[in-house]
């Protein structure tokens, strides 16, 4: 069953029992409001001819009051206290008998009800005292017919059934409307993630309104802009890892053949196959590099974090990559205050500075700086790289953590490297609830700041 339908069905069926209770619960303080007010009205009437009665009850007085109540919808019986029947403005029957007999108790001075069952019987009715010198004299009983009242709540009851019809018919144009409309951004969004289960992320929904229906709307264009971009992202991926593994894959071949050559000399030999060995670690350290990422998406891998005097440990790293910046001659500077301290998993940082250091190693020339420094600032720690090396063009900056880009676009084997390293120092700084970012400026240098 469609969702609209179920909608309508749901929102129908609550508004009908509502309004149902409603037009019942109004129907009935209706009813009982008009009977209470025919019963109030003829005692009020029956109590004005008492009054009269008080003042002068001679015959003229009797025939004025039956004549008077002949022409209308309402009947008098006057009787003395012993029942006996001394005006009556029509035919006596035998329903008004049996109320003229009913035992009188106890009546208050301004009356009381007689008979109220206007459903079941042929009159209402109600009674009062006449009195005298302080002494009951007789009783003015006031009868009206029940097939009038019926009459009058038959036509209330028309009224009521017309104007249930007519809100039932409202109620359902509503419903309909009301759930096309509650449903019509739904089904949008319906087909737009049958698009998205298809691989077609060019989806676009209406604008989104500002409910909880607005809100799935953004999440679902949000993911279509997501997964567009994770789908063109993993083309140009799979595009740069090609060309990565070919470049390599092509040397490897090429001079394979070439050294499978008889006629070549030894020497030459040796050559091609040392460059065949180079090819061959490059395309291992790409494929390891590429492990090392997947390990890392996966969250397959496990950050064992101990606390580690940080001084310590990054001065570990400086002598262990020294010799390295003193060969290229670049001057690489620690600077780290002492008893600073963190929690981090030292074998996964120590891949984050030697990545790091290894860009400044690559990209700085003979004669500059290179400095490591460490900090404590408001009860963090900031790690810094910095070099005087040939800098990232401004355009570069926003990319130079993604994975396989780089800014050189030549692709040199001379700068080596295949644009992972610095998403895997990325990624490794976040597992350990860091932050990095840079800073840098061409022919000026460029700086890695990491905040622990």
């Amino acid at each position: 069953m469609k969702i609209s339908i179920k909608l309508g069905l749901w929102l129908f069926f609550c508004i009908l029992f509502i309004e149902t209770f409603s037009m019942i619960f109004l129907h009935d303080h209706l009813v009982h409001s008009q009977i209470d007010q025919e019963l109030q009205s003829l005692l009020a009437r029956g109590n004005s001819h008492r009054d009269v009665l008080e003042i002068s009850a001679d015959p003229g007085t009797l025939h004025h009051i039956g004549l008077m109540e002949s022409h209308t919808d309402t009947m008098i019986v006057i009787t003395d206290t012993k029942g006996k029947i001394i005006l009556s403005s029509s035919k006596i029957d035998k329903s008004m008998q049996d109320i003229l007999k009913k035992p009188i108790h106890s009546l208050h001075e301004n009356g009381q009800i007689v008979q109220s069952d206007w459903k079941n019987e042929k009159y209402i009715s109600t009674v009062t005292k006449i009195k005298k010198s302080g002494k009951t004299t007789g009783y003015v009983y006031m009868f009206k017919k029940t097939d009038e009242i019926q009459k009058l709540i038959s036509q209330l009851n028309g009224h009521f059934l017309l104007a249930f019809l007519l809100v039932l018919f409202v109620m359902f144009i509503t419903i309909f409307v009301l759930s096309k409309a509650l449903t019509k951004p739904l089904l949008s969004m319906l087909e737009a993630t049958k698009k998205l289960s298809k691989g077609d992320f060019s989806v676009s929904l209406p604008a989104p309104s500002n409910d909880e229906l607005g809100e799935l709307s953004k999440s679902i264009q949000t993911l279509a802009m997501d997964l567009n971009y994770l789908k063109q992202e993993r083309n140009e991926f799979l595009a740069s890892v090609s060309h990565e593994l070919r470049t390599p894959l092509t040397y490897i071949q090429g001079y394979s053949d070439i050294a499978r050559r008889k006629e070549l000399n030894e020497d030459n030999r040796i050559q091609y196959l040392d460059i065949i060995h180079e090819e061959s670690i490059r395309v291992s350290q790409l494929l390891k590099e590429l492990f090392e990422l997947a390990k890392l998406d996966q969250n397959a891998f496990s950050i064992k974090k101990e606390v580690v005097d940080f001084c310590a440990f990054l001065n570990s790293i400086y002598e262990k990559v020294l010799p390295a910046f003193n060969h290229k001659g670049i001057q690489l500077k620690l600077v780290c205050h002492n008893s600073l301290s963190t929690e981090i998993d030292p074998a996964r940082f120590e891949q984050v500075i030697f990545n790091l250091l290894d860009n400044c190693l690559k990209f700085s020339h003979e004669g500059t700086t290179t400095y490591l420094r460490a900090i404590e600032t408001n009860g963090k720690i900031q790690i810094t790289v910095k070099d005087q090396g040939s800098g990232i063009p401004q355009e570069d900056l926003p990319y130079v953590f993604d994975r396989l880009y780089r800014v050189e676009k030549s692709r040199a084997r001379s700068t080596g490297g295949f644009g992972l390293g610095l998403a895997i120092v990325k990624q490794l700084v976040e597992a350990h609830g860091g932050e990095i970012s840079v800073e840098s400026k061409v022919g000026s240098g460029t700086c890695f700041k990491i905040i622990l």
